[in-house]
């Protein structure tokens, strides 16, 4: 007998947890209710009814008329003054005005990020990865954020407008945000581009020792290339022209010779290159430069 009541013992002790569980979660859902009932009535009535008047004439433009017998009778509301609370309950009810304008996910402000349809919540966590270092480095990036639901994305996609970066303006801190590249090549970037005289083409990072198509792939899409000052190949002296990454020390020197016994209609690539001044690459490369006028 003992035995038996021993073993009745945790079955009825799972019954009462069941049942309390139960109670708990119907007080839960009644505990809303109420909640919800009570803000849906101050957002309804507010906590203090307006004012409301008749008045023979001076009509309000806001009020409307009824005429009696005795005249014409305009009806006045007056709204009355309200509590902070029951305002801040009537704006969080009210439906939230969803927007969609231009913005870069690693400048815009959590105002903004809220105006675009993100809760607080979701635009603080936004701005905490930004805090930490992230950085959307394109529109696919921004898709990825947890916080970031597809269809919003769907949405905000045409107006997310992350500006690339410009190789002739960048320095190496912005060079190596770009990914693939770390302090060895933002360094060479940098370098390279003041031994040309500033990129003419994006293609010429692939000029740099091991920057290949793969690496070039990777970031072509993110880059841009504002236009250099021109290479002033007419009136530099030899010593300068053999710093050029396109120009050896002899073809330097051929061009110098080339400006000194030739007229000046001819100063031209292209007569550089007829008279064989040039390795078949470098005048390859040299066609991609842009050159100031003789």
């Amino acid at each position: 007998m003992e035995e038996g009541k021993r073993q009745k013992t945790p079955r009825s002790s799972f019954t009462v947890g069941a049942i309390a569980l139960v109670f708990l979660i119907i007080g839960y859902e009644v505990a809303l209710f109420v909640h919800k009932a009570a803000v849906s009535r101050v957002v309804a009535n507010r906590d203090t009814p307006d004012t409301v008047y008749v008045e023979r004439s001076g009509a309000d433009p806001g009020a409307y008329s009824s005429t009696h017998s005795g005249g014409t009778a305009v009806v006045v509301r007056k709204p009355s003054a309200h509590s902070r609370e029951a305002v801040r309950l009537r704006e969080k009810a009210a439906p939230r005005k969803v927007e969609s304008f231009r913005f870069n996910p690693n400048t815009v402000s959590l105002e903004d990020l809220v105006r675009l349809g993100f809760s607080e919540k979701q635009a603080q966590s936004i701005l905490n990865y930004r805090e930490k270092g992230g950085r959307f480095r394109r529109p696919a990036d921004f898709a990825k954020s947890y916080v970031v639901a597809d269809s919003v994305f769907e949405r905000l996609e045409p107006y997310i407008d992350i500006p690339r970066l410009d190789i002739n303006q960048a320095d190496s801190a912005a060079f190596e945000s770009l990914p693939g590249i770390g302090p060895y090549f933002a360094s060479k970037m940098v370098s390279y581009r003041t031994s040309l005289g500033g990129y003419s083409c994006p293609e010429q990072l692939m000029d740099i020792y091991h920057f290949d198509q793969e690496k070039y792939d990777g970031l072509k899409d993110l880059i841009t290339c504002s236009k250099p000052e021109p290479y002033p190949l007419w009136t530099l002296p030899e010593a300068d022209l053999a710093r050029h990454p396109y120009l050896s020390r002899a073809e330097a020197h051929a061009v110098v010779l080339y400006r000194d016994h030739q007229p000046r209609d001819r100063w031209t690539l292209e007569g550089l290159g007829k008279a064989g001044i040039f390795s078949e690459d470098h005048f390859r490369k040299l066609s991609r430069c842009l050159l100031a006028d003789p």
